[in-house]
């Protein structure tokens, strides 16, 4: 089974296709650059702000998309492909980078 669980008037339910869902309780996430307020809409918008806050391109796996800070143990691993770029992902860069980077519902 696959898709997303709602919880809504007391009630958990499954919902297999969200995006035929007219339900407004499912948002898109997006993840936003802080100090600009700015959403970041493709990955050379998201190197450019990690470079400029001490990531480096880490280029171990051809098929990731990786960044680390020489200061720390970090690692960011993001799929290749933008359009599988995921909430979790989002949430990984804001726990790194607490001061520059949040997620918003769209």
């Amino acid at each position: 089974m696959s898709g997303v669980w709602v919880f809504k008037n007391g009630v958990v339910r499954l919902i297999e296709n969200p995006a035929n869902e007219q339900s407004s309780t499912i948002r898109r996430k997006v993840l936003l650059h802080i100090p600009t307020n700015e959403v970041i809409t493709s990955y050379e918008n998201l190197e450019r702000k990690l470079m400029s806050l001490g990531w480096e391109r880490y280029y171990d796996d051809p098929g990731l998309l990786q960044f680390h800070k020489r200061s720390s143990v970090d690692l960011i691993s993001l799929p290749k492909e933008f359009g599988r770029f995921k909430s979790m992902h989002m949430y990984d860069i804001v726990v790194k980078n607490r001061e520059s980077f949040r997620v918003v519902d769209m």
